[in-house]
């Protein structure tokens, strides 16, 4: 059953390592800067590198703790500059939008049982996360 933190580090971190690589795209930075982001084409791939950062820390179960907090300083912002759903008045986008919000709502929780539980077993922080 050890295998078990290790397996969900692979599926909560797939996301945001897939998501922090699109940001260094022209179509997410045009998206952003579509949506309002301020100087988008600094603030998409930083975002980026924030996201691939702690995916990886938690990936590898090495700084997880960190890489938790990571996540949470791209998810913040993210989740109410641009899922701002109580602003649309076409339903589906609200509804799209209201989803995604929560999405991250719930994923900020798990971050947050991250950062204090540390990355478990089958990490590179193997000390029983002591160290972290």
């Amino acid at each position: 059953m050890c295998i078990l933190p290790l397996i969900g580090r692979i599926l909560f971190s797939l996301i945001f390592f897939l998501k922090g690589i699109d940001h260094f795209t022209s179509k997410s930075i045009d998206f952003g800067a579509q949506m309002g982001v301020p100087a988008a084409e600094f603030l998409v791939p930083l975002f980026g590198v924030i996201a691939l950062a702690g995916s990886i820390c938690i990936l590898l179960g090495y700084k997880a703790k960190l890489g938790a907090w990571l996540l949470i300083l791209f998810l913040i912002p993210t989740t109410f500059f641009m899922h701002k759903f109580w602003q649309f008045d076409d339903s589906y986008q609200a509804l799209m939008n209201h989803l995604c919000f929560f999405k991250n709502i719930s994923m900020i929780g798990a971050c947050l049982f991250l950062a204090y539980f540390g990355s478990g077993p089958l990490s590179l922080s193997c000390s029983q996360n002591k160290t972290q």
